[in-house]
């Protein structure tokens, strides 16, 4: 079954992300990715106003914005990664794989995501068959993600307790961070949209039950990662 869905995916990820696919799978792909963009664009305007404020020497105002920042880079971390995590459950159970491509590292501005993903694109070229090709870039993908978020509440924690001379670098940062976190946002995006060009139709709805139905709460996502993204279990 596998090969023959192998067969069937002939088209490349490009030609994936402009090809039709049924009305049920085209409104829960524009659903999940509206979204994506809408928590993305919310978290872009805050860190863009606080930056605003730090060059203007509102340092204040910029700090009483760390409450908010810190919620926003919560929300879209999670639902990347509970995207990330549906794709990754349904692939592993039903063998449903899409076409896929590496991460590329000039994508990317943080250290540690240039890190991994110049791993995943390393290794995907000259090392891994498909199948685990797609399992280590969404592994990938979750290692970032998880780490900007980790990294993200550092930094509000000390902006919060800092001074004002930290401030400017401290949101520079986050910014950075923002940046690389768009940057899943946009990969987990295109390969959702391939993976429904991978999904059969009698597989939608299990798809879409897992997709819409596990909530991605603060708490389990911290308690899943550390399985969630493990190759070994796959």
């Amino acid at each position: 079954m596998r090969a023959k869905r192998a067969v069937q995916r002939s088209r490349t990820v490009r030609e994936d992300w402009l090809a039709w696919i049924p009305a049920e799978m085209d409104q829960l792909f524009d659903a999940t990715r509206n979204d994506l963009e809408s928590s993305n664009f919310i978290l872009s305007i805050s860190l863009d106003e606080a930056l605003f404020l730090c060059k203007g020497g509102k340092f204040d105002s910029a700090k009483d914005r760390v409450t908010v920042i810190a919620g926003l880079f919560d929300r879209l971390a999670m639902r990347v990664c509970h995207v990330i995590r549906t794709i990754k459950e349904h692939g592993s159970h039903f063998g449903t794989l899409p076409n896929v491509i590496p991460l590329s590292p000039s994508n990317f501005r943080g250290a540690t995501a240039q890190r991994v993903s110049l791993m995943n694109n390393m290794l995907a070229k000259v090392l891994f068959p498909e199948r685990t090709r797609f399992f280590h870039k969404l592994h990938c993908l979750g290692e970032i993600v998880e780490d900007a978020q980790k990294e993200a509440r550092e930094i509000l924690a000390l902006i919060s307790k800092g001074n004002s001379d930290y401030s400017d670098h401290a949101f520079q940062l986050l910014e950075v961070l923002g940046y690389d976190l768009n940057t899943c946002m946009g990969e987990t995006t295109i390969l959702l949209k391939s993976f429904f060009c991978a999904l059969p139709p009698e597989e939608l709805e299990t798809f879409r039950a897992r997709l819409v139905n596990l909530v991605a709460s603060p708490t389990a996502v911290r308690t899943e990662k550390r399985h969630l993204f493990d190759l070994d279990s796959i």
